[in-house]
């Protein structure tokens, strides 16, 4: 045997001390932020959480939503541009006045464009150097999961599309989190197995506090939380939107390969819940392509 092919027996054992210590100190601070509600991402800029309290006030105006998104250019025109997405403007007539976007998207898709706002602003940040491929990826399939709840959810008549839209943009927060906040421990990105297990245990807690602190509605908040249990109990609009997001998420994830999806949606209760077969979803797709090109175009700026 070669010295190239030869492990360490000891230097192996020493690693891997070292990232049982990160992940045991990891997961106490993840418990202690919880406990304390100081959950909150890095970089998140004050006006996307205004925008997001505002947008939770009951009998809030768009006359106030405009004047809040005049004072930051940058989310304005990422507005502007939802509003004349393909999928929100079919019939193609220009929107230039803010005031015409505000009243076009609603509030759930503008709360979607503040969250791709914010986000944005977190992966330019510098102290998140080093982590900026990780941070893309995650973001990358958090909004085709949200596009494809989009028109997953207009299929299914039971939800406001942009209700669903904003539930799959949001669905990964949690992650998002864990990502950003691991910085803090680098030994736990030699141990994937480690660190894949703490996001399994961690997220949904953390998307909970998380989406709870930018005033998003309870039934997305339960959906996120819930949508990956196979034995969850939601019921009305929580429920329907689970079921949304686990067809969504499904759908990113073997997006490559329609045999696979035409084996899960056969044994996928989300699908019976929404009368979607395989046929369906793969003809949704299929049909909906521009739509949703469109979508992930204006979300991942």
């Amino acid at each position: 045997m070669t010295a190239a092919n030869t492990t360490d027996p000891v230097a192996s054992s020493a690693t891997q001390r070292v990232a049982n210590v990160a992940a045991f100190e990891f997961v106490r601070e993840l418990a202690s932020e919880l406990s304390s509600s100081t959950i909150e991402l890095p970089s998140f800029p004050e006006i996307a959480l205004r925008l997001q309290k505002l947008l939770s006030e009951e009998g809030a105006s768009a006359e106030r939503v405009v004047r809040l998104l005049g004072a930051e250019p940058v989310l304005a025109t990422r507005v502007l541009a939802m509003a004349n997405s393909v999928a929100l403007n079919p019939g193609g007539k220009p929107i230039t006045e803010l005031r015409a976007a505000v009243t076009r998207l609603g509030f759930d898709a503008l709360r979607s464009v503040a969250v791709s706002f914010a986000v944005a602003q977190l992966r330019r940040a510098k102290a998140l150097a080093g982590i900026e491929r990780y941070l893309n990826v995650l973001w990358q399939h958090s909004v085709l999961v949200a596009s494809l709840c989009f028109v997953v959810g207009r299929r299914a008549h039971k939800v406001n599309p942009d209700t669903a839209m904003l539930t799959g943009l949001v669905h990964g927060v949690g992650k998002l989190y864990i990502l950003t906040h691991s910085m803090r421990h680098p030994a736990l990105f030699g141990d994937q197995a480690t660190y894949q297990r703490i996001v399994r245990d961690w997220h949904s807690n953390i998307a909970k506090a998380l989406l709870e602190s930018w005033f998003i509605a309870e039934e997305i908040v339960s959906a996120v939380s819930c949508y990956e249990d196979p034995g969850r109990e939601l019921r009305g609009a929580s429920a329907t939107l689970a079921d949304i997001l686990e067809i969504a998420d499904m759908l990113a994830m073997c997006k490559e390969s329609p045999q696979l999806i035409r084996d899960r949606l056969a044994h996928c209760k989300a699908a019976a819940h929404l009368e979607l077969s395989a046929d369906i979803c793969l003809d949704l797709v299929a049909e909906s392509g521009q739509e949703l090109a469109a979508l992930r175009s204006a979300l991942a700026q």
